[in-house]
């Protein structure tokens, strides 16, 4: 299979694993952040943190949402009983900045434009994949930033940013980014 045609077929599984997203726990997440919560939950399977990232081998994966949760329950409900290796899924909702510590994937909401740099410097030094929905999040120092293209949900990475956390971002997600920042390609 030809590279044009590799990456049209994965970003085709990946828009279908991420439509195919059940509703919010109160059904009432809006389609987007359903799509958005599902690509969440894939990034996951396509990223790898270094072993000093968890206490321990079962230590779980904590996806963490900073201001208002857009999702509105979706996200639980798509980590729900799942796992990623040994380390089962949680999400917790942070009300301050200090609280990252334990978080392995840091969603950042639009609501949070104002505090985007706080919120980004306080993932430095740590093993966060930062993902945004502001625009330019990516070229902002973010690793995932979600953009809204022809009404679908896309996302483009930093790969300097994500290798600064100490972050492996498979080349089967590098694929289907509509771009890669940082790239030497």
């Amino acid at each position: 299979m030809g590279g044009a045609r590799l990456k049209a077929w994965c970003l085709s599984v990946l828009v279908l694993l991420a439509a195919s997203a059940p509703p919010g726990a109160n059904g009432e997440a809006n389609g987007e952040y359903q799509v958005k919560a599902a690509f969440l939950f894939h990034f996951s399977q396509f990223v790898e943190w270094p072993p000093e990232a968890f206490k321990d081998q079962s230590t779980p994966l904590t996806y963490c949402t900073i201001g208002e949760d857009p999702f509105e329950g979706a996200l639980e409900v798509i980590v729900k009983g799942k796992s990623v290796g040994n380390h089962a899924l949680q999400v917790q909702h942070l009300k301050g900045r200090e609280q990252v510590a334990g978080c392995h994937i840091l969603f950042i909401g639009a609501g949070e434009k104002k505090h985007l740099l706080e919120d980004l410097s306080s993932t430095a030094g740590r093993s966060v994949l930062t993902v945004g929905e502001t625009e330019h999040f990516a070229q902002q120092g973010g690793v995932i930033g979600f953009l809204i293209e022809n009404d679908k949900v896309r996302f483009e990475i930093n790969v300097q940013t994500a290798g600064k956390a100490k972050l492996k971002i498979s080349s089967r997600l590098l694929l289907l980014a509509k771009s890669v920042i940082g790239s030497e390609t």
